[in-house]
């Protein structure tokens, strides 16, 4: 069946089509230089319409395109419209049909694929979406006329929602996935540690979710989270005890994780482990004997000599390398070195001992090669940076053939090469959680371990509990932006928040949690306490006072009760408590730097040293260039990471919090404390 253009209606339209041909599933539209092709498939609507003397058909496809037919008789284009209409709506039954049989399949696997008794994940709503598009765009019909057909539009309605909601349905999903197991499973969670766990610490424990960040603020119980997510993956069945691997960092921390699973789960069969145990053990089953540590690793005296021994040796053999040291030991350090062989002054080896650990240190971390650490330094110091590593290549030379004699390993060596055992298939990781405390210590080298065991078994999902408001240690090679970008560098995943702590009371918690939240880049969390606190809980106090504070403390203070104070450096312990057993007898006071205090909680804290200048708090910036180029990049909020280090101190007391100032040179803190409502006292 055709319809044609009169021949003054075509004289007149100029148009390019003047004929259409009704096809066995479309049309098509010519003229005497075009034609257009349209397949039923493609056609969403046709209208007719008349003119002043003629006819018009127009065939409207999808993106708004119009293909429009003009000059035909007006009672033929009614006649042939009819009959095309009347097949392209039988075409459009049938096609329905078959549209509704996929849609009905898809959304059936639906319900396999995201049951309410399991956690949708992203992954899956990935897949999901995925199959919804292919679908979709595989239906006969085109997706405009889909709802003008009432045996799919139901269907087809409720597969657009996961293309266009697919985060909400996620999210209401697993929502009440959540509200159900935490109803269901009530019983363990009242149980599982020796206090129920409140809803947050149970949240966390349930997420499903193949990447998981978990920020915990002090107090607020990780490693209760820690532990039930271990009995939870074993109750739901989800990982067998060898499928379940426990990271901490200390050997000390892991001894206690392995202490509380036994107490709570009952089970042996989970055994943390540090990661350099873990290194230790994949080289191990990577087809190798067990790797031997280097004695250097453990013997501060052994480790020092070597490194001067091979320093002392370069300065006397090389006059250009003892010129450099000398540089950069008076004008970056601003040591003042004796005349003359300077590297035979007693005073100047004791104290560059220490430096030579660390920056080795560093640049065994790296575990590049010269060029590879000198092209990734920053390029403004990249010149002074490789004339540093340069000095340094004899006494890592040393190191490296120390090691080689005793057929050891250092820890950084170690990690190193556990991952490359696992990127060169000789390990294949077996498990299918791994489980990392105090994630905001993480280093690159460590995380590159992670994310080697992470590429070894596709299935593997990594909880990460941390608290990036507690990260204090990027001195020591920590990357806070492995904690604060956590997704980005182990892949998508959730994110989720304990949200009470039970150590300290409102009022510490209010200037603990307002002064670390000035600075932008830290995580927004809630941390609310459980008890009020009073508005006298956080002071702050001139230095001159502290013997009258612990004389008055001692009048108060009970028996059980303990006092932490603390200090940004050991060296900075106060003189008087020399003599505090005698004096104050009856008070339990434990003195630390507040690095060494994380972890920790007392009654009471006393934090020292307020003050700016050389020994300062926050302390001023003294990084050296190779340590710079080494480092982990500097954050750019001013002293981010000394504020971070006063909110530890400040959050491991219970009760309250004394802040001893210099009235003559008083902490920039200082101005900040006050501005949030600490008060000044004149005396405890």
């Amino acid at each position: 069946m055709e319809l044609k253009a009169t021949a003054l209606g075509k004289h007149l339209a100029q148009h390019p089509y003047n004929r259409v041909t009704l096809l066995n599933a479309g049309v098509n539209v010519a003229g005497e230089k075009h034609e257009y092709l349209i397949p039923f498939n493609q056609l969403i609507a046709i209208n007719c319409k008349r003119g002043l003397v003629w006819g018009e058909l127009e065939f409207v496809l999808p993106d708004n395109k119009v293909v429009r037919l003009h000059g035909t008789e007006w009672n033929e284009t009614q006649r042939f419209w009819y009959h095309l209409n009347e097949r392209w709506q039988q075409w459009g039954e049938e096609m329905s049909q078959v549209a509704a049989s996929a849609l009905d399949n898809l959304v059936a696997w639906y319900q396999e694929v995201a049951p309410e008794d399991k956690w949708l994940s992203l992954d899956k709503v990935e897949e999901i979406c995925q199959r919804t598009r292919q679908v979709l765009q595989a239906l006969p019909l085109p997706e405009q006329r889909i709802p003008a057909f009432d045996v799919c539009r139901d269907t087809w309605l409720a597969c657009k929602s996961w293309l266009d909601n697919a985060q909400a349905k996620r999210l209401a999903h697993n929502q009440h996935y959540t509200e159900v197991m935490l109803e269901r499973h009530a019983d363990f969670f009242a149980q599982v540690e020796s206090a129920p766990l409140n809803a947050s610490q149970a949240r966390a424990v349930v997420n499903g979710e193949k990447n998981v960040l978990v920020l915990a603020g002090a107090g607020s119980g990780k490693t209760s989270v820690l532990v039930a997510r271990a009995g939870w993956l074993l109750k739901c069945n989800q990982a067998s005890a060898d499928q379940i691997l426990l990271l901490a960092f200390g050997r000390k921390a892991a001894e206690e994780m392995d202490q509380r699973i036994q107490s709570r789960l009952h089970t042996g069969d989970i055994t943390a482990r540090t990661f350099h145990s873990l290194a230790r053990y994949i080289i191990e089953q990577g087809g190798r004997k067990a790797p031997q540590i280097s004695e250097l690793e453990s013997n501060t005296a052994m480790r020092h000599q070597l490194l001067l021994d091979t320093w002392i040796a370069q300065c006397q053999e090389k006059k250009a390398q003892a010129k450099g040291w000398r540089l950069w030991l008076e004008e970056e350090l601003e040591w003042n070195l004796p005349e003359g062989d300077f590297w035979q002054d007693e005073s100047v080896t004791k104290r560059l001992a220490p430096r030579l650990e660390r920056w080795l240190g560093l640049i065994r971390m790296h575990g590049g090669s010269q060029a590879e650490m000198i092209s990734s330094a920053p390029e403004v110091i990249r010149d002074t940076f490789q004339k540093r590593i340069r000095l340094m290549a004899p006494l890592v030379k040393a190191w490296k053939k120390s090691l080689k004699d005793d057929n050891a390993l250092d820890f950084s060596g170690l990690i190193h090469q556990a991952v490359n055992v696992l990127e060169k298939g000789r390990f294949i990781s077996p498990w299918k959680y791994i489980l990392v405390d105090e994630f905001q210590d993480i280093s690159p080298q460590r995380a590159a371990l992670l994310g080697a065991l992470q590429q070894q078994n596709s299935q593997t999902s990594l909880y990460a509990v941390g608290d990036d408001w507690q990260a204090i240690y990027r001195f020591s090679g920590a990357a806070i932006d492995l904690t604060t970008s956590f997704n980005d560098h182990f892949g998508p995943g959730d994110e989720c928040a304990l949200d009470t702590t039970y150590r300290f009371h409102s009022r510490i918690g209010e200037i603990a949690n307002a002064f670390i939240q000035q600075n932008p880049h830290q995580r927004e969390k809630p941390l609310n306490s459980v008890r009020k606190g009073d508005k006298k809980a956080v002071n702050l106090l001139e230095d001159t006072q502290l013997h009258a504070l612990l004389d008055k403390m001692s009048g108060y203070v009970k028996p059980d009760e303990t006092i932490l104070l603390l200090a940004r450096y050991h060296y900075l312990r106060p003189d008087l408590l020399q003599q505090a057993a005698i004096r104050w007898p009856k008070l339990q006071i434990t003195f630390m730097t507040v690095h060494a205090s994380k972890g920790q909680e007392a009654d009471y804290v006393i934090i020292c040293g307020l003050q700016e200048g050389k020994d300062g708090f926050p302390a001023p910036a003294r990084e050296t260039i190779l340590e710079q180029g080494l480092l982990p990049a500097t954050e750019e909020f001013t002293d981010a990471e000394e504020r971070r280090l006063l909110y530890v101190a400040m959050t491991r007391a219970r009760q309250k919090v004394w802040l001893l100032y210099n009235k003559a040179q008083p902490s920039r803190f200082v101005d900040t404390l006050k501005a949030l409502g600490v008060p000044v006292l004149k005396k405890p």
